[in-house]
């Protein structure tokens, strides 16, 4: 069985396969109430699939395969009818084939995607676009996840955003203070 390329060590070995778990949460998310918060708080946690392409210029027509090019790739956008874009991202090699089936999946993480929606002025990210159960993380959320921010289930039922304070962790020298 053919393993993802791996930017990321903490994929190593990982095949591609759906999380059952994470589905199952992804198909709550449609009762409403805070199964959506849950959804997001799940996918925080998630190794997601971004599909990448190559990209650029092509060569001339006739002239046949360049030894000296190399393809760019570049992560697959969306866009609707109103001109907006969104990224799409998978839970699962089986998801992402069925969209396109000509994409190579690249692991990553929810931060990893935000990052990249923020990045090429996306206002979407959109999660398992053919299903088996559909989500759609907008532009709030999405500026929270970039700055590494992650949505978590407080122990009243509620949600927080959980991220590490470095504000007053590190003096101008660069050591730790003293509290």
């Amino acid at each position: 069985m053919r393993t993802l390329g791996q930017p990321n060590a903490a994929f190593a070995g990982d095949h591609g396969h759906p999380d059952p778990a994470l589905r199952e949460v992804l198909a709550q998310a449609y009762e409403g109430g805070l199964n959506y918060h849950r959804a997001i708080a799940a996918l925080c946690t998630a190794r997601l699939l971004l599909p990448i392409v190559a990209a650029g210029d092509e060569g001339e027509p006739g002239s046949g395969p360049d030894p000296d090019r190399h393809a760019e790739m570049a992560a697959v956008l969306v866009r609707s009818d109103s001109g907006a874009t969104a990224v799409p991202v998978f839970t699962g090699t089986d998801s992402l084939t069925a969209w396109k089936p000509d994409a190579r999946p690249v692991p990553c993480t929810l931060d990893d995607v935000a990052a990249t929606a923020i990045e090429t002025k996306s206002s979407a990210v959109l999660i398992d676009l053919p299903g088996p159960h559909p989500l759609v993380i907008e532009q709030g959320v999405i500026d929270e996840l970039a700055r590494g921010h992650r949505l978590v289930e407080l122990p009243d039922g509620g949600f927080g955003w959980m991220y590490l304070d470095r504000s007053d962790s590190d003096t101008d020298d660069g050591h730790p203070h003293e509290h």
